[in-house]
Parts: C-alpha cells; sequence; structure tokens
C-alpha cells in the first residue's frame, strides 16, 4: 500500500516509517500542502495522508476520485477542512480522534502559566540582564473561575488540571457529560462568569466565532482567553479590538484564523502581511504559539501508530472504527464500513 504524505515535516517521518513498515504500507513525503495546484503529486498512490492546513475542498475530492485514490487518512482529530458532504461516496475519510489529550491540555496550561505570571516578559528581559520587577505583577489561579467550552478529552484533562490549582470550574459543551453535572451553564452565563475561558470544542458551522464582540461584551473586564483547539472558534478582529479596549486581560494562542498559509513554516525573512496577526503578536499581553499543543513524543506516536491502523483496517478488513461519514449535514463515525 502506497500513501502520499502531504505537510511533511521532520518530526513526522520516524513514527510513521516505523509504523508503516510493521504494515506494510509505504510513505511518500511531501513537504507541499494538499490542495488544487498539488493534488495531482497524488496520482498512482492508494490514499493520501493530510493535516489540519491542508485542503481538501468538492475541487481536490473530485480529483482524487479520478485518480483511483479512495482513501483520505487525517493525522488530527479535526476535519474542518476536509468537504466532508462531498466526500460522501467518493472518498473514505478516516482520523486520529485522540492522540493526547494530555498534550493539549498541558499546554493551554502552560501559556496560562506563562500569561498570567508574564514568565515570556520576563525570560526576554533577563536575557538582556533587566532584572526589574516593575510591570511583572501577576495574580493567582487558586479561587478564579475557568470557562471550559467543550468537555471532551482534552477539555476534560484541562479540567483536572485546573481543579489541581483550586479554582472553580464552569462548564458548557452540546451534550453534556453525566459526571461534570453541576458545572454546565449556558454559554451567556459562563461568559459572565469567568476569569478565564479556554476553548477546547471543534470548528463547525454551530462554533464558527464562538468567540465574537458580542460574546466579548458579555465577560469580564479583564478576562484571559486560550486557544488550543481551532482558529475560527475565534473572531480575531473582535479580539484585537477587545484588547485595546481591555475588555480582554491576556490571549492565549496556539491556533489562529487565518493560519493555514503561515504556521508551521519559517517565516522570519519576509514581511509580515497579515496585519491582525501582526498587531496581536506585537501586544504584550498576547502569547501566540505555531499550533504547537500537540507536539509531544507521545502524541506523535500516537498520530502515527492511529493512522497507519486505520489505513491497515480499511485496506485489509474493509472497516475502520474511525471512518467519518456525512450523513443529513451531520458528520458521524462509521463504525459499520458501509459509508457508500
Amino acid at each position: 500500500m502506497k500513501i502520499a504524505f502531504f505537510d511533511a515535516k521532520p518530526y513526522d517521518k520516524p513514527s510513521f516509517d516505523k509504523q508503516g513498515a510493521e504494515k506494510g504500507i509505504s510513505f511518500k513525503y511531501y513537504e507541499t500542502k494538499l490542495n488544487e495546484d498539488t493534488v495531482d503529486l497524488a496520482a498512482g498512490y492508494d490514499g493520501v495522508c493530510v493535516f489540519v492546513n491542508d485542503t481538501v475542498n468538492a475541487a481536490v475530492i473530485d480529483r482524487l476520485a479520478e485518480m483511483g485514490v479512495t482513501v483520505l487518512a487525517l493525522r488530527c482529530a479535526g476535519f474542518n477542512n476536509v468537504d466532508m458532504k462531498h466526500a460522501f461516496g467518493k472518498l473514505h475519510v478516516m482520523r486520529v480522534p485522540a492522540y493526547s489529550p494530555y498534550a493539549v491540555a498541558e499546554h493551554a496550561i502552560a501559556l496560562l502559566l506563562a500569561s498570567v505570571r508574564h514568565i515570556h516578559r520576563a525570560y526576554i528581559r533577563s536575557r538582556d540582564f533587566n532584572f526589574s520587577l516593575s510591570g511583572l505583577t501577576g495574580f493567582d489561579l487558586y479561587g478564579k473561575t475557568v470557562g471550559v467550552i467543550g468537555t471532551g478529552r482534552i477539555g476534560r484533562v484541562f479540567i483536572d488540571i485546573c481543579r489541581g490549582f483550586g479554582m472553580k470550574v464552569l462548564a458548557y459543551d452540546k451534550f453534556p457529560a453525566a459526571d461534570l453535572e453541576g458545572h454546565y451553564v449556558s454559554l451567556d452565563e459562563l461568559f459572565e462568569k469567568s476569569d478565564i475561558i479556554s476553548l477546547h470544542c471543534p470548528l463547525t458551522d454551530e462554533t464558527y466565532h464562538t468567540i465574537n464582540e458580542k460574546s466579548l461584551e458579555k465577560c469580564k473586564d479583564g478576562v484571559v482567553l486560550i486557544n488550543t483547539s481551532r482558529g475560527a472558534l475565534v473572531d480575531a478582529e473582535a479580539l484585537l479590538s477587545a484588547i485595546k479596549s481591555r475588555k480582554v486581560g491576556a490571549a492565549c494562542l496556539d491556533v489562529y484564523e487565518e493560519e493555514a498559509d503561515l504556521f508551521f513554516e519559517d517565516n522570519s525573512e519576509h514581511i509580515m502581511e497579515d496585519d491582525v496577526l501582526a498587531r496581536l503578536i506585537s501586544m504584550p499581553n498576547v502569547i501566540v504559539t505555531s499550533h504547537q499543543a500537540f507536539l509531544t513524543e507521545e502524541a506523535l506516536e500516537n498520530i502515527a501508530e492511529t493512522t497507519v491502523n486505520n489505513l491497515h483496517d480499511h485496506f485489509t478488513k474493509g472497516q475502520c472504527p474511525n471512518e467519518l461519514c456525512y450523513r443529513g449535514g451531520t458528520a458521524v463515525d462509521c463504525k459499520d464500513g458501509k459509508c457508500f
């Protein structure tokens, strides 16, 4: 089995080569992202493997199907970059539903701690032998109220960590978990009462711009916002305005709405044309990391193992427990291998 692997990075290859060799799957690594201009690179392959910023729109799907490619393996949990309605009946789409919730949740906490204790600013100062404490006063997490939007695997690990700090937890999820009963509130109440808000939900039509001008108006003055999920959960321009007006006291962002052509690449020699991102990064109370929350040794190994097992199950058994279907406008896990 031969798989065209798009948006490949050096840290991807060891785990995928190891796992692929064990299952008889070979990967051809392409540094370029999958899109309408690069899709022909998949000619002659049994399937393609893509990541969060590859573009799998209707045109790409149709071209893959024309070339006889039948499988799209996402090496991530989210699938908002795939036109699932158009893929139904043309491609088998499978994902990695969970690789390391601890990696993402711990990164969210790391961003929060760095932000509220101004560690990023202190580090830069001390590199210049400036040991002044002026402007570095932070606040305790103990006793603060954190609002968690999305209580899936990552959100629940994040909640457990926050409880360890002695924080009060409010939660919102369209599908509440029984063991978190008593913590769930409406979105409006979460916005109004939270000192810190952390996003841990997928990007859908319903969750697009969950954080927007209206929702930010409902928040406490000085609220801290954390986003380690999907960039478009946050209206970046609305966030920028709220930071300037002091409504948002700090923002911790591992993802960005328009990151596709920027993140995972070295742009240090280029002029930043995205004015909103440039202004966010320039602000002392904003921390931006490059979609790296998932990037731990354990997560990379789990991603490779699950992706390879997905492909192996599909080609040898004709079905895969992590295959996605799209029926009636709703994405569902397909457990029976009868998506077509």
